[in-house]
């Protein structure tokens, strides 16, 4: 079975903590314990997040000021190397020596027409006052938006349109490898006028481009790993209920929101409805569990019926 599980940010940095390097590594050693087993047992491609270390690198070139600030797409590509070179060194030590991995540097295109590039909306790198932020923008050419009683600077973040490796990763896999490819979304790439790909100043939705990847690689089961054990209705009240199972169409029935849940929940919906497959969305710990249905939230085109659970 090929599968493909997304790691969320907390995969890499838990809440609250420093932006170490023991500290991403000791959490990415903690995932590669859950993804060994799929890796022996499966097809497995890893995507994961990459937000906390784009920001950190954002921070570290803004205090360099002898030369110009180095480009988003530089960015997301020496974060891919980064933590794709930690997420190999850990599942290599837990994996026998002969199972081949392998990071793809992964460049992604996007239209230049997407209504994203008209209003940017996706914060990164470090907060300011209202005063330095309107001079950064003045003089580097940003947008802006207020972040609480902060401000930051905001970039857009269009669909995915392709994705370049496709035909490397799909190689790799049949080759016995276990692939880290699409890592932060991918490399933002577009055509300019002259035909010339070129690196864009923008981010690209990691979940959404690890479904459109999960269904271009024909892929078994895409699966969405983050920090709760299910997608709930009324999370936090009294009244909570899981989600076990759904149908992309069911799922359209809730308002789950922007800032969490809901680009994973519409990462399954699209895989679901594109591919006709499995999607779930789980605990990182539970994906072998989910992967049997007895945990997680379940959405495909086959379910029959919603299925809810309390706890």
């Amino acid at each position: 079975m090929r599968v493909v599980v997304a790691l969320g940010g907390n995969a890499l940095l838990r809440r609250g903590q420093a932006l170490t390097a023991e500290n991403q590594r000791e959490n990415v050693r903690i995932a590669a314990e859950s993804l060994a087993p799929l890796a022996q047992e499966h097809e497995l491609v890893v995507t994961h997040g990459n937000g906390p270390q784009v920001g950190l690198l954002a921070l570290q070139e803004a205090a360099y000021t002898e030369v110009d600030e180095y480009p988003l797409d530089v960015l997301v590509g020496e974060t891919m190397g980064m933590i794709g070179y930690m997420i190999e060194q850990e599942m290599g030590n837990l994996l026998p020596f002969e199972k081949p991995l392998a990071t793809v540097l992964t460049m992604v295109e996007v239209d230049p027409k997407d209504p994203a590039f008209e209003d940017p909306t996706k914060f990164i790198g470090p907060v300011y006052s209202e005063e330095e932020a309107k001079k950064n923008a003045d003089e580097k050419g940003w947008a802006i938006k207020p972040d609480g009683d902060k401000w930051r600077r905001v970039v857009p973040s269009p669909a995915p349109k392709r994705i370049f490796q496709v035909r490397p990763i799909k190689w790799m896999l049949d080759q016995g490898a276990v692939v880290i490819a699409a890592g932060g979304g991918g490399i933002p790439t577009m055509y300019d006028r002259e035909g010339h790909l070129t690196g864009v100043e923008c981010v690209i939705d990691k979940d959404n481009c690890s479904a459109m990847l999960s269904t271009e690689i024909d892929a078994d089961v895409f699966v969405v790993a983050t920090d709760v054990e299910a997608v709930f209705l009324d999370w936090g009240t009294a009244d909570q209920k899981a989600i076990r199972e759904a149908t992309p169409d069911m799922m359209d029935e809730f308002g789950f929101p922007g800032g969490s849940m809901g680009p994973k929940v519409k990462a399954a919906q699209d895989f679901a409805r594109a591919s006709g497959k499995r999607a779930i969305i789980c605990a990182l710990k539970d994906v072998q569990a989910a992967l049997r249905g007895e945990t997680g939230t379940t959405v495909s085109e086959s379910v029959t019926e919603l299925k809810l659970v309390a706890s």
